[in-house]
């Protein structure tokens, strides 16, 4: 395998099989700021262009994944109704790696260890190409909203407000 394979993550070797055009953008990682502004900011992006992953547990026992613009707030009641559930809470950041097997700032909607009902804020849909996490921290993987909702199966929803 070469040092380039080997520096991909699995979210971009899912990618690679499906014939998804993306790039890698790496960045330094501060432990003590994880948020999505802090990527934008090193990143030189627009905060608009920075799509963070969110994962929510719905009853009985079930996981759905948003990925909404990194300066916004979930709606937990809109993504409770657009996948078909009474109610929506945040995943317990203690079970993140558990459920998913990323970390948390490093949570991608690719490659989980199971493939969970997944929504993009329709705000991606006025975006060229939108940034979400490589699965590591400090990898972003850049692509068009429209390849990550095809390589997730993702519907596009309003799941996002103002904070």
């Amino acid at each position: 395998m070469s040092k380039k394979e080997k520096s991909k993550t699995n979210a971009a070797r899912i990618l690679d099989a499906l014939g998804i055009s993306y790039e890698i953008f790496e960045y330094e990682v501060d432990e003590n700021d994880l948020s999505a502004v802090h990527v934008a900011l090193t990143c030189k992006q627009d905060i608009s262009k920075i799509y963070k992953t969110i994962v929510c547990e719905v009853l009985p026992r079930e996981f759905v994944v948003a990925c909404i613009q990194g300066d916004l707030e979930l709606d937990l009641k809109a993504l409770a109704s657009v996948s078909g559930h009474k109610k929506c809470e945040l995943l317990p950041l203690k079970s993140l790696e558990k459920t998913t097997g990323y970390i948390r700032g490093g949570c991608s909607p690719l490659a989980m260890k199971k493939a969970f009902a997944t929504f993009i804020d329709e705000l991606a849909l006025k975006q060229d190409k939108i940034f979400v996490s490589a699965g590591v921290r400090g990898k972003q993987l850049c692509l068009d909203p429209k390849d990550l909702a095809k390589a997730t199966k993702a519907k596009f929803a309003k799941i996002s407000r103002q904070i």
